[in-house]
């Protein structure tokens, strides 16, 4: 098992890395579009669909990409240039009812323990949860390949200081019914990971968080909090249908969804952040 673990690793971070490093803008697309595809048709499991429901989710997910691109391609940097006119008018769209639904819902959720039994709730908390994540992993690259992955890296280090904090420090459940193997300890050894990377990494930030500790600190807390809320949310609708993982496609780590989790609460709200940072 570690050893098909590994395996996969070494192909996925080769294969992503190629993606983001390599690929023009038209490429980068259709990889994000990919992986959108992927994430649709695993939270058609999520929903208990049908395995030709779920192709049809996945295909949706294509159609609603492409159709998004070629209402506003600049804002996707296609065509001639990247347009911030453009990424701000397709943003608007996109980011604030997910910032919403992060901020607002998924707390609500969590709590209530709400299943996912309605398919017009289902389908359009997974275009909440898809397409916005989708767009920024395609605006946010605009920034350049390097930032995209610093941003992705403050995700990470959420996860891995959670899971090696959790491991030596971890005594009081998080969310015991939820996800029984995250603890308060885990969670704050991420957050330190998080704030210690921001803080190293804070010259390279925009002028309106390097200059302000304070804001910067408030800001590095709540990502990491959002990130934890995005990994218990689908770690809830995974238990309720009964799965270990959103699928198998990727030996050894279960599916795109148990990948991106966590990415899925903090990207748009980093793109949104990023728009309005961009002079």
């Amino acid at each position: 098992m570690l050893r098909t673990r590994v395996i996969t690793a070494v192909f996925l971070f080769a294969a992503f890395f190629a993606a983001l490093f390599y690929l023009p803008p038209a490429g980068w697309l259709v990889f994000v579009t990919a992986i959108a595809a992927v994430a649709a048709w695993e939270w058609g499991a999520l929903m208990r669909l049908t395995a030709v429901a779920r192709i049809s989710l996945a295909v949706l997910a294509v159609a609603l990409c492409a159709l998004l691109s070629a209402l506003e391609p600049a804002a996707v940097g296609l065509g001639s240039s990247f347009s911030q006119p453009a990424a701000w008018r397709l943003g608007a769209f996109l980011y604030p009812p997910a910032a919403a639904f992060w901020l607002l819902a998924v707390p609500i959720w969590l709590k209530q323990r709400w299943p996912l039994s309605n398919a017009l709730l289902g389908l359009l908390t997974g275009m909440v949860l898809i397409l916005p994540t989708w767009l920024a992993l395609v605006q946010l690259r605009q920034a350049g390949a390097l930032a995209l992955l610093a941003i992705m890296v403050v995700v990470w280090l959420a996860d891995i200081g959670a899971y090696f904090s959790g491991r030596r420090f971890g005594k009081h459940k998080l969310a015991p019914t939820i996800s029984p193997g995250k603890t308060w300890e885990g969670a704050i050894g991420g957050g330190i990971a998080v704030i210690a990377y921001g803080f190293l990494m804070s010259s390279k930030l925009p002028v309106a968080l390097a200059e302000k500790p304070l804001l910067l600190l408030v800001v590095l807390i709540a990502l990491t909090s959002i990130s934890v809320v995005g990994d218990l949310f689908e770690s809830l609708l995974k238990r309720q249908a009964g799965l270990k993982d959103s699928s198998n496609v990727l030996p050894g780590h279960g599916g795109v969804l148990d990948r991106i989790d966590s990415l899925t609460s903090t990207l748009p709200l980093l793109a949104l952040v990023w728009l309005v940072s961009i002079p």
